[in-house]
């Protein structure tokens, strides 16, 4: 097993990791040196981390252009461990405390964005990984596959005892990027909400707007899938390739949650939002979709976009998943399978998502 230096100095030591040295390596073992915990920083025993495809594209380097992958890169931001040690200001958590991080682990903390408590949009935001590390440790932030990491208290949440904590890993990705449209767009009981899509994402936005006590109804292309959309807490199933069943149900949506990330035709479902309603797209293809002005004008409708959440909203996400026993389904997976699964991951062969057991990292 190769190393990032040779030994930890004072202020590091030494994590069992897997990463990939290029865009198409494949993962493997490598050791990754993490900070020693300052005073406001919780250290943290990585117990599970979800596999989330933005971890493929990063590390495939199929974003250079916005996010250029740094190597060796260690991916992961679905993490759920416990608490092994915390600095001497930390107040919010304890040694023995069960814990998530998500998406980031950092930001400026002092622009307007932040102080209005949108950390998400910060300009200086530190993702889990392939950000500059800010405290020198590596030239990247290293993420959750890994067996433990330290981060900053603020960005540190908490996660209910009574969720399984392999199913909670993914909801600190999956579950946040779906929690906030949905939550922002005042969806509850009374609502009709369209799910586009049925994966990784659409799976727990069925789950959350179900919650949520909207009346809820998935699209999507494949027919075979309805009886495991109406499982997860669907009313109802579209089969959106279907013209006349797409036409019975134009004008009737409050609010649509576009989970897809392929290539599709949005003008077709914009077509089903009500007078002044919105379609939110949390799903990101690679190519721009095609969209008509008419789908907008026509109905005074529009399309916006949605990044993960703050961590106030994060944390309420948690909660709220904790009060009506949500968590993703998952397939969990030692890590010495993951590269089997990123490839089944890129076939769509997934229900819903995979989850990594930390402990066979003591395999290696």
């Amino acid at each position: 097993m190769s190393t990032t230096r040779d030994t930890p100095d004072d202020s590091t030591y030494l994590a069992r990791a897997w990463a990939a040295r290029g865009a198409r390596a494949p993962l493997a073992p490598l050791q990754i040196a993490r900070r020693a915990p300052m005073p406001r920083d919780v250290q943290i025993e990585i117990l599970y981390c979800g596999v989330c495809h933005s971890d493929l594209h990063y590390t495939h380097d199929d974003w250079h252009d916005t996010l250029p992958a740094t190597y060796p890169a260690v991916p992961g931001h679905e993490v759920v461990g416990r608490v092994t040690a915390v600095g001497a200001e930390v107040t919010a958590h304890a040694v023995g405390d069960l814990v998530g991080v998500g998406c980031l682990v950092d930001s400026d903390r002092s622009c307007p964005i932040c102080r209005a408590g949108r950390e998400n949009f910060c300009p200086g935001q530190v993702l889990t990984y392939g950000s500059p590390d800010r405290h020198g440790t590596a030239p990247v932030t290293y993420g959750g596959y890994s067996s433990s990491v330290v981060v900053d208290e603020h960005f540190v949440l908490r996660v209910p005892r009574n969720l399984d904590l392999a199913g909670a890993a993914p909801l600190l990705c999956a579950g946040i990027t779906t929690y906030s449209p949905l939550k922002r767009a005042g969806v509850g009981p009374g609502s009709k909400v369209g799910i586009v899509g049925l994966g990784g994402l659409g799976h727990m936005a069925v789950k959350l707007a179900r919650a949520f006590g909207a009346n809820v109804v998935v699209l999507t292309t494949s027919p075979r899938k309805a009886d495991d959309a109406r499982r997860l807490g669907a009313h109802e199933v579209i089969v959106s390739t279907d013209a006349a069943a797409m036409a019975a149900h134009a004008g009737s949506f409050d609010f649509i949650l576009d989970t897809v990330s392929a290539e599709h035709d949005i003008n077709s479902i914009l077509a089903l939002l009500k007078l002044d309603a919105d379609l939110t797209l949390v799903g990101a293809p690679a190519r721009p979709l095609a969209l008509s002005s008419f789908a907008l004008i026509l109905g005074n409708r529009s399309v916006s976009g949605s990044a993960i959440g703050n961590i106030r909203d994060t944390q309420e996400m948690l909660d709220f998943c904790g009060r009506h026993g949500i968590t993703a389904d998952v397939e969990v997976i030692p890590m010495q399978q993951v590269n089997e699964a990123w490839q089944r991951l890129e076939r769509g062969d997934v229900k819903y998502r995979f989850v990594i057991d930390m402990a066979s990292l003591k395999a290696d």
